[in-house]
């Protein structure tokens, strides 16, 4: 099926200096500067809840006490991916640990009514053709994705490696064993010879600092804990009938209340949706797979896929190249190439290209507050709901239930944009305006602990290295390392996610090829007899300065964003920054670290045995 160029306004209706003029005045009534600090540590009775697992009970058992190869921390699709990597270069001596009461990470936390990936499974959910298995239809929902990681565990032979429930305490290098010592809080002693932080980006509910958060009396939940004894119905039937005589807030407008929301607005007697920054969402065609076009594809599909969604999202469509998405994602790719075809793909400059590129930014935004407009009944509730920022500002999305949940009369849109949030909870409610609204339940669609401090978003008290050496402070104004991968000072020591290293579209790409470097790495180091590897610090400050040396400066975008994740919630120079990007591109990176690795030396690295007194 041919991919077509989506009909956008024209660039001659639109007044683009003016445009910018509203993006920026939106921005600053948004900004605060606190930045991320606005989010609070969870504590008290959210830190209990969020210690309770609702979909699985706790099963005491005995402490365990194991030496291994590899402790991977965590069970999402890092730890998965790192534990398959590792099983594919004959590496079998792990285990992962997790919080959580089974593999799946997010997805096994997160089963709020409506939950789907928002990115083309075919893309996202890893090692397809590994499994021989397929998404039933464009965009997973959150039970497939939970039975895929399970999947994964059971294909490739350690499903029975998990401890789970179970959160890890302190992460000590003992340089006296050549080993890491880490204790939990079930009383187990672990002795691997690696370790693996394969904690993920979303594994830590993060609360809004909200003043009188904790005089409310109703009832209070994180998406990420989703309550169904109090809601009613269940993650495979969210039918939430025991909110027929309740009055319901959520806040948080994006990925996850946008599918959260039509669940709400449906069963509950009234529903406050609190917006401080509107999503862009567009229409959700979410076709069942087809069989056929399954069965034609030949090996290497997945991955030519994922390149072509990164080309779109992230770089340019060659002359030609078909929309194998064809999504809000790719829509800009799309809509250019199909504009530079009908010209003959005339010759522009990098600086004509992007200019180009910036023009149908603001058209395909136009084109979505022309949505809102034309669905939302309620003027002034379209226009608060109208996404008044550049398209990669804020996490695209697609969803045909959430604007049409606004025309209902038990549905309110409560705007906290003039106020930089909510102004107060109290006892019954919280207020808007100086006014007391009373709610019986308060949802937190709040997101996660992505860009905060790592002891919140690890939420690991103590992580020591050589010489006692806290990895926090080694990292305070940021990361330092090889590879993005190990850092000098913390032997045997293995980083995934956002850190110093190439971006892909696909997260699960990207941290797949993360665990297929760290398990290269690792296997090799056991092949030779080694006990210790560790980075130089001669290697690590020369990788550091080469990656910032190229790293391209999307300070200026950034800092015309609305607060999100996305820009490190507005601050200008944040020491922990995601998103940042090996300069020449994701391909140049991995080509850097397949010649590495091909040199078989493990150069930069010190990989030495230690001969131990009797």
């Amino acid at each position: 099926m041919t991919c077509l160029k989506t009909n956008v306004p024209d660039a001659a209706t639109l007044d683009i200096p003016a445009l910018r003029e509203k993006y920026a005045a939106e921005r600053d009534k948004r900004m605060q500067t606190r930045g991320q600090e606005q989010y609070v540590k969870v504590s008290g009775e959210m830190q209990d809840l969020y210690a309770t697992d609702p979909h699985r009970d706790i099963e005491p058992r005995e402490p365990m006490f194991d030496e291994l190869d590899v402790l991977i921390l965590g069970g999402g699709f890092s730890g998965l991916l790192a534990a398959y990597h590792l099983t594919q270069q004959g590496v079998t001596n792990f285990r992962n640990i997790d919080h959580a009461g089974d593999f799946g990470g997010v997805w096994y936390w997160n089963r709020y009514p409506g939950i789907q990936c928002d990115n083309d499974a075919y893309c996202y959910l890893p090692l397809l053709e590994e499994t021989g298995w397929m998404p039933s239809k464009k965009f997973s929902d959150g039970a497939e994705i939970y039975a895929h990681c399970k999947r994964i565990a059971e294909t490739f032979g350690f499903a029975d490696k998990g401890v789970f429930h179970t959160l890890i305490t302190s992460l000590k290098w003992d340089d006296a064993i050549g080993r890491w010592r880490v204790g939990t809080n079930r009383g187990d002693e672990f002795l691997p010879r690696f370790v693996v932080m394969a904690c993920g980006v979303l594994n830590m509910p993060k609360l809004p600092g909200i003043k009188g958060i904790d005089s409310f009396k109703g009832k209070m939940f994180h998406t990420a804990r989703w309550d169904y004894d109090y809601t009613g119905g269940s993650h495979a039937a969210p039918v939430l009938d025991k909110l027929k005589d309740k009055r319901v807030a959520i806040l948080g407008t994006g990925a996850t209340a946008v599918q959260a929301v039509p669940y709400l607005a449906k069963y509950a007697k009234q529903l406050y949706v609190i917006q401080r920054t509107p999503s862009n969402i567009d229409e959700r065609s979410n076709p069942l797979t087809d069989q056929e076009w399954a069965a034609s594809l030949e090996p290497g599909w997945q991955r030519a896929r994922q390149d072509n969604f990164h080309r779109a999202a992230m770089e340019f469509f060659a002359p030609g190249e078909p929309d194998l998405i064809c999504d809000i994602w790719t829509e800009i790719a799309r809509n250019m190439q199909a504009e530079l075809d009908a010209e003959g793909y005339p010759e522009l400059s990098l600086e004509e290209f992007m200019a180009r590129r910036e023009v149908m930014d603001y058209r395909v935004m136009e084109r979505m507050r022309q949505r809102v407009e034309s669905i939302v009944t309620d003027k002034d509730t379209a226009e608060a709901l109208k996404p008044w920022f550049r398209f990669l500002c804020k996490r695209p999305l697609s969803n045909d239930e959430y604007y049409p949940a606004f025309n209902q009369p038990n549905v309110k849109l409560i705007d906290v944009s003039a106020t930089q949030g909510l102004e107060a909870m109290t006892e019954k409610g919280f207020l808007h305006n100086g006014e007391e609204i009373e709610v019986d339940c308060m949802i937190f669609a709040s997101g996660f602990e992505v860009t905060s401090d790592l002891e919140r978003r690890w939420g690991i008290p103590v992580i020591a290295g050589q010489n006692g050496q806290s990895l926090y402070d080694h990292w305070r104004d940021g990361p330092l390392t090889l590879h993005g991968t190990m850092t000098s000072g913390f032997p045997n020591q293995f980083f995934m996610g956002y850190i110093q290293g190439g971006l892909n579209s696909s997260v699960t790409e990207m941290i797949g090829r993360q665990g297929e470097h760290i398990a290269h790495i690792v296997a090799t180091a056991l092949a030779r007899g080694a006990d210790v590897v560790e980075t130089t610090r001669e290697a690590q400050d020369a990788y550091v300065a080469r990656f910032e040396s190229m790293e391209p400066d999307n300070s200026a975008f950034a800092l015309e964003c609305t607060p999100s994740y996305f820009n490190n919630e507005g601050e200008a120079k944040p020491k922990w920054a995601l998103f940042r990007q090996w300069g020449p591109g994701w391909h140049d990176f991995q080509a850097m670290l397949q010649a590495w690795r091909d040199q078989g030396d493990l150069e930069g690295l010190s990989v030495r045995s230690r001969v131990l007194a009797d």
